[in-house]
């Protein structure tokens, strides 16, 4: 098989920049993992970015998200039970941010694929970017018990943080930041309204998120020790410490219901530098991982894609390559600013098990300076909604 970009992951990233590619005049074929079935379910973030939302519509994946997403300010913080403030994007920016879920990102990124015929090869294993240093690298893979290869111009690494892309990097061209938090987040997903608007809590039992898909779909996280096990916390246990966690007019406006879905994540913070070498691109979790109190993971995605996509068509309308050679510095100035400011709101809004009661009294008076300062509350909101593209 040849095609001229080879897209490694059939993620939101991989499936999102065949798109976007497709519509320049730029074939891609996309080799995937696990089953299309597999990909669909993956439960994930569903805050959008303002840049993230115009770039989908771009893509041709809007249509579904403009009827559905749930347009909205900016989220709240509220701390120790008492009134917080609105990290007010709309105010502060101009635009407004929407909820709308990754899963649902997904479904539209595989029905626009079949509708322009992308072709999706999933199962695919032992999947190997070869070469990737000539101007001729091409990927192996088995698939269906035989061996392929496909000859390609460019390799693009979407294959998330355990995938093989960016292990094709040599280890002495790779730099590698890391930040792991002590304390995960145990997740639930109901079928239930969500409250009015995306809510962070601090309070002594600890961080407390609540979040929106739609309408008529919730995310709620509690924050928890890494050894904590899953099924030592039924729903009535899960809603009871969320609730005592949030201000009791908060707290009452929950509204309780089966889970649908229950996960522990934990929180970390990696940066691989550079996001290419020769002839491979990362793009999304391959590249870098935030802690998802910024809501920037997916967006961050995104982000990745645009600037590697117009890269790319640069290089086929020009055949000039000074913009894929000057992706990854490109794409890292937005990589960093979204892990600045994940750091900064996982510090200001969780509880640190070695915390000092030094440490205590200044992220306390941090919360004080945010809710009086109307600067520091922009400031906060210019990031929050995301740097412009």
């Amino acid at each position: 098989m040849k095609t001229q970009v080879a897209i490694i992951g059939a993620g939101p990233a991989g499936m999102l920049l065949s798109a976007l590619l497709e519509r320049e005049g730029v074939a891609s074929v996309v080799l995937e993992k696990r089953s299309r079935r597999y990909v669909a379910s993956r439960i994930r973030a569903g805050v959008l970015e303002p840049s993230t939302i115009e770039v989908l519509r771009a893509a041709g994946a809007g249509e579904r998200m403009d009827r559905e997403g749930h347009l909205h300010d900016g989220a709240r913080i509220v701390w120790a039970g008492r009134d917080g403030f609105l990290i007010d994007c709309t105010r502060h920016v101009g635009r407004q941010m929407m909820a709308y879920g990754q899963t649902n990102i997904q479904e539209d990124l595989f029905a626009d694929a079949d509708r322009r015929g992308q072709v999706v090869l999933d199962e695919a294993d032992g999947v190997q970017p070869m070469e990737i240093g000539s101007e001729t690298p091409y990927v192996i893979f088995t698939r269906e018990g035989k061996p392929g290869r496909l000859d390609c111009d460019f390799v693009a690494g979407c294959d998330g943080f355990h995938g093989v892309s960016r292990r094709a990097i040599p280890a002495a061209e790779l730099r590698e930041f890391e930040k792991v938090y002590p304390f995960g987040w145990l997740g639930i997903l109901s079928e239930t309204p969500p409250l009015a608007d995306i809510t962070y809590a601090n309070h002594p039992r600890g961080f407390a998120l609540a979040s929106q898909r739609s309408a008529r779909l919730s995310r709620y996280y509690v924050q928890v020790p890494l050894d904590t096990a899953i099924g030592d916390w039924p729903d009535e246990r899960f809603w009871a410490e969320l609730k005592a966690r949030f201000p009791r007019e908060l707290a009452d406006a929950i509204v309780t219901g089966p889970s649908i879905e229950k996960s522990i994540a934990p929180l970390r913070s990696y940066v691989a530098e550079p996001m290419s070498h020769g002839r491979l691109f990362l793009a999304g979790d391959a590249a870098h991982i935030v802690p998802p109190t910024g809501a920037k993971g997916l967006n961050l995605a995104v982000s990745d894609v645009y600037y590697l996509s117009n890269a790319l068509v640069d290089f086929y309308r020009r055949k000039s390559l000074k913009k894929l050679e000057g992706y990854s510095v490109t794409a890292l100035r937005r990589v960093w600013a979204s892990v600045r400011v994940s750091w900064y709101l996982t510090n200001l809004l969780h509880r640190f098990p070695d915390a000092s009661e030094f440490d205590q009294r200044a992220q306390e008076y941090e919360l004080e300076y945010l809710k009086e300062s109307f600067h520091a509350q922009a400031a906060l909101a210019e990031q929050y909604a995301g740097l412009p593209l």
